[in-house]
C-alpha cells in the first residue's frame, strides 16, 4: 500500500485542483449530466476496475490534497460496486480503468495538456458531438469528466460529464454526489439506451480521431 500513496496523493491534488477550477467558474447555471458510451460494447464483461488518476496540468493551486479525491473516489467506488464490480489495483489487470479530468470554464486545447498516458482523450469521432456540446454548456461553470476505458482495447467505454457549480466544496459536495449518483444511473447501458446510441451514432458518423 505504502507504493501507491505517491500516486494516491498526486490524483488527489489534481482533484482538488479540479474542484477548484470549477468553483472558480461558477454561475447560476443548474447542474447537469450528460452519459456517452460505445453501444457495440457489451458491459456485462466488465467486473473489475482500478483507478488511474487524470490530468493535473489544468491549473496549480496549493491546496490540501486529501477531502476532495476521497470523496471522488468513495462515489465513484459506491456506484460501480454497487452495480457487481470490484475494485482492485492498476497492476491486478482490471477490467476498466477510471481516469478523471476536466473542462474549466476558459474551455483547454487538449492536444497541449501533456501526456495522457496509455489513453487518447477521446474528443473526436463518434465521442466529439457530445463533448463539444458539453464545452459550451459548462463555458461558465465547469466540468468534470469520468472515463470508463478499456485498457486492453485502449478505447474508451463509458463516459459521464458532470457540469456543477461548486464554490464550496465541503457545502457543495452532496449537490455534486447526488448527481453523479444520478449519471451512474446509466450505467450498464439499458437495451433501449444502447439502440438510442446507436442510431445517434449512425445519424452522426464520426471521423477518426
Amino acid at each position: 500500500m505504502n507504493r501507491l500513496r505517491p500516486y494516491r496523493r498526486r490524483y488527489s491534488s489534481f482533484l482538488i485542483r479540479l474542484f477548484i477550477v470549477i468553483g472558480l467558474a461558477a454561475s447560476s447555471l443548474p447542474a447537469k449530466t450528460v452519459v456517452d458510451f460505445n453501444p457495440k460494447l457489451d458491459f456485462s464483461k466488465y467486473k473489475t476496475f482500478a483507478f488511474v488518476g487524470g490530468v493535473e496540468n489544468l491549473l496549480m493551486f496549493p491546496v490540501n490534497p486529501d477531502l476532495i479525491s476521497e470523496r471522488v473516489h468513495r462515489a465513484v467506488t459506491r456506484e460501480l460496486t454497487g452495480k457487481g464490480l470490484r475494485e482492485v489495483q492498476p497492476s491486478q489487470n482490471p477490467d476498466l480503468v477510471v481516469r478523471y479530468w476536466a473542462i474549466p470554464s476558459s474551455q483547454v486545447n487538449v492536444i497541449t495538456m501533456g501526456a495522457w498516458g496509455a489513453y487518447r482523450p477521446f474528443i473526436g469521432s463518434y465521442w466529439e458531438r457530445l463533448y463539444n456540446e458539453v464545452s459550451a454548456s459548462s463555458a461558465k461553470e465547469g466540468c468534470l469528466i469520468i472515463d470508463l476505458l478499456d485498457p486492453r482495447s485502449r478505447d474508451l467505454a463509458w463516459r459521464l460529464y458532470l457540469i456543477h457549480k461548486i464554490t464550496l466544496p465541503d457545502k457543495e459536495w452532496k449537490k455534486a454526489g447526488d448527481e453523479l449518483t444520478k449519471g451512474f444511473e446509466s450505467y450498464p447501458p439499458s437495451d433501449k439506451e444502447r439502440e438510442e446510441k446507436k442510431k445517434e451514432r449512425a445519424a452522426h458518423p464520426g471521423e477518426s480521431e
